[in-house]
This record gives structure tokens, C-alpha cells and sequence, in this order.
């Protein structure tokens, strides 16, 4: 018989069973964050609307297509978060962070939303991994969040990646490279896909952008940004080179990469997996020194990436790569008998506030089942009251991996499992 309720499309549960991969690699992002002094910081689920119209792009797939818009009961416009950028830099505004040592670094965790196609790597609901570096336009604070970002994944242990950067200038020397890029695109956007067309006069350089197959070959052939860039941003980007080779960062050029949202500025950056496809990049980023203006806040240089966790953990799995376990329950406490039922749940609760994880048995079954369930949660002892251990304030601890027992006094049931799991460790 098939439910009557699924998840909705574009939606995953997360059972118990995946959840050593995504304790692994929130354990160890949260570590490398405060490693290289960034803060968490949360912000909400929904906004308003215009927020991410104003902040993400009007003409970008993810502001006319993608995002899960609403009208509340008050009669405004908001909308589930598609990305995390945004969201900060708002925090950031409306919180006077300027007032504080710049540049300010805030990392987050958390959902966003995206009305696409499902397919492996792109869900409507995700988890979004980020770090943002707001007050300083210093290109070594570029490199610091890439090297951040590089060791994220290196310390995963994903393998084999590739760092593709490009800079995309900045209002100086942008509108001469996109003339140069409509030039290039005249005489073949007849033959270009319906968003291409499209793209030509609201939001050219998306142009570059395209995951379409017929348009890669006008791609490929098209002007690079970097022979446009002003002195000014062409030092920038010649100083990210040589703090990142310095690093021991490797990276290969992108002369195409402009990412999909329109507030970048200067450095763009992917990196990528081995694996071929449109959906292969594991994290992006890029500067974004107009966005803080743009939504109503001073002028304000910032940085920032972004890694969806899903896909990190599908690459773990691709790559086999072995996430620690979460621990086992230390004990379980079962009974032979329903008299014995009060000692046995006040043992389960004297142990949990030593701080021993321990499940008690429920639901009245024989103590050949409650053994059965002690093996299934894979619990390393075995705590079992009888009438025998309720008369002499005794408790049968037994081993699980082995079967070997010892009755022991109640008081030192806490001191003998306490000494037990610093051996197995």
C-alpha cells in the first residue's frame, strides 16, 4: 500500500541513517569558520520580496523564475530565501554592523528555496553552507575566503578539484568589455536559445553564463573579460593570483566565468569536482563591492561564497569517502519483569544526567526481545534489573560485543560504564 502523503517533489527527508555525513561536514565547517575568525550568523527563512529583486537581479533566472514568492496576510510581497548573500548584507545594514572592526566575517547554515526542475544536485529545498567578508576591498581578504572555502573541501576529503577564477571587472570597465560582448554576439543571437535572446539586451553578460549546448560554441569564441579589466581591477586580480599561489592554491583561468546573479564585482570564482555535467560545482563565490549600496546601505566592499551541502555529501559518497559515526548509545536498560520497571527507568534517568547516553526499554516486551532491540541500536552495554538485582540493589551489567556480564552494585553501575567507554575509545 503506497502512503498518502510523500514528501513534496524537489524535497528530501533526511533519515538517521544520512545524518553522519551531514553532522561531518557541519563539524568541520563550523571548525575551519572559527579557524579563520567568522561568526554565525542567522537570518530568516522568508523576506521581503524585494530584497532579493533588488539584491540577486531582476533579469537572473533566480528573481523571474526560481523563487517561491508569497503575499502574507498584511499584504506584502516575501519570499522563501533562494540564496544567503542578500540576506546578510540586509542584517548587516539594518544592524549598524559598519560601526564595528571591519572587515566583519559571518558564516551561515541554513535552507533556501528554488522552484526548479529536480534533478541530482538541484532540489527546491537546500542547504546552504556560506561565508561573507563585508568592509574591505584588500584582494588578500579574497584569498583568504578561497583558501577557506578550498581547505572546506580538502578537509572533507573531496579530492581532485579545480578552482576556475575569472574577474569580471567592476562599473569602470564593464561597459566597454559588454560592447565588446554584443559585438561579438550580433551577428549569431538569431541562433542563440530563447534566454539568450533574451539576455542580449536586459543582462549581457549572462550571456556567458548559458549551460546551453548550441550556445557553448559563441561562448567559447567570445572576448575575455580580462583583457578589458581597468588598471585598477587588473592589479586587483594579478594580487589574488600571487596571494593564492603563495597559499599554494592551485587555479586555473576562466576567461567565461561570470556566475548567474548580477551583484559580482571583480573576483568570480567555482570550484569543481572531477566529474563532468552542468550541476558539478561543489561551491562559488565572488566580490560583491555594489550590493550593500544597492540595498539602501553605505558603500560597502564585501566577499562571499557558497556551498550547497547536498552536493558535497553526494561527491562523499561518489568518492566513498568514510564520515565518522555518531556515537552509539552507551547503554540499555531493560527489565525482566514490570516491577522492575520504576528501578530501571530511574537508572536510564541517573545515567543521562551524568551524561551517559542510555535508551530504556518500552512497551512491556520479554527480555529476550529487549536484548534484540539492545543489539539493533548497537548500544555497548547492556543494564538489566530482575527481581534478584531489586532485592540486593545490584544491576547485571553486560557486555554487548561479547555477551560477558558481572552483577554490580546500582552505585557503581555510572563509574564501571564510564571506565568502559574511555577503553573503547
Amino acid at each position: 500500500m503506497s502512503p498518502r502523503y510523500r514528501a513534496p517533489r524537489g524535497t528530501v527527508d533526511i533519515l538517521p541513517e544520512e545524518q553522519p555525513y551531514w553532522e561531518h561536514v557541519y563539524q568541520t565547517a563550523t571548525r575551519l569558520c572559527q579557524v579563520y575568525g567568522y561568526s554565525r550568523i542567522d537570518t530568516p527563512i522568508f523576506e521581503e520580496a524585494g530584497l532579493f529583486a533588488r539584491g540577486v537581479g531582476q533579469t537572473t533566472d533566480i528573481v523571474q523564475k526560481e523563487m517561491y514568492v508569497f503575499q502574507d496576510r498584511g499584504g506584502e510581497m516575501m519570499a522563501l530565501r533562494p540564496e544567503g548573500t542578500a540576506n546578510v548584507c540586509r542584517a548587516y545594514i539594518q544592524h549598524g554592523m559598519r560601526n564595528l572592526p571591519q572587515p566583519v566575517r559571518l558564516y551561515y547554515w541554513g535552507p533556501a528555496f528554488r522552484y526548479d526542475r529536480p534533478q541530482a544536485g538541484r532540489q527546491r529545498q537546500f542547504t546552504h553552507f556560506g561565508c561573507e567578508a563585508i568592509g574591505e576591498n584588500d584582494p588578500a581578504l579574497d584569498a583568504e575566503l578561497i583558501e577557506l572555502a578550498w581547505r572546506l573541501y580538502q578537509e572533507l576529503g573531496i579530492a581532485d578539484l579545480t578552482l576556475q577564477l575569472n574577474s569580471v571587472g567592476d562599473a569602470n570597465c564593464r561597459p566597454r568589455y559588454l560592447a565588446a560582448l554584443k559585438a561579438h554576439y550580433q551577428d549569431k543571437i538569431g541562433s542563440a536559445c530563447p534566454d539568450c535572446r533574451a539576455r542580449f539586451d536586459k543582462n549581457p553578460l549572462r550571456l556567458l553564463d548559458c549551460k546551453v549546448d548550441s550556445c557553448q560554441p559563441v561562448i567559447a569564441s567570445a572576448p575575455p573579460f580580462v583583457d578589458y579589466l581597468c588598471e585598477e581591477c587588473a592589479q586587483h586580480f594579478q594580487e589574488l593570483r600571487s596571494y593564492l599561489e603563495a597559499m599554494g592554491i592551485p587555479y586555473t583561468l576562466n576567461p567565461r566565468l561570470v556566475r548567474g546573479l548580477d551583484y559580482y564585482t571583480r573576483t568570480v570564482f567555482e570550484i569543481q569536482p572531477p566529474e563532468e555535467g552542468a550541476q558539478n560545482t561543489v561551491g562559488a563565490g565572488g566580490r560583491y563591492d555594489g550590493l550593500i549600496e544597492e540595498l539602501g546601505g553605505r558603500p560597502t566592499p564585501a566577499i562571499g561564497f557558497a556551498t550547497g551541502i547536498e552536493r558535497i555529501i553526494a561527491n562523499l559518497k561518489r568518492t566513498s569517502v568514510a564520515v565518522p559515526a555518531i556515537a552509539k548509545p552507551a547503554v540499555f536498560v531493560a527489565y525482566q519483569m514490570s516491577a522492575a520497571r520504576s528501578a530501571a527507568s530511574r537508572l536510564a534517568s541517573e545515567l543521562r544526567r551524568a551524561g551517559i547516553a542510555a535508551v530504556m526499554a518500552v512497551g512491556g516486551r520479554s527480555l529476550k526481545a529487549q536484548m534484540r532491540q539492545a543489539n539493533a541500536v548497537d548500544a555497548l552495554y547492556a543494564a538489566i534489573l530482575g527481581e534478584e538485582e531489586l532485592a540486593t540493589d545490584t544491576v547485571i551489567l553486560r557486555r554487548m560485543e561479547d555477551g560477558q556480564q558481572e552483577r554490580v552494585a546500582t552505585k557503581d553501575v555510572r563509574r564501571l560504564i564510564a571506565k568502559g567507554l574511555r577503553q573503547a575509545r
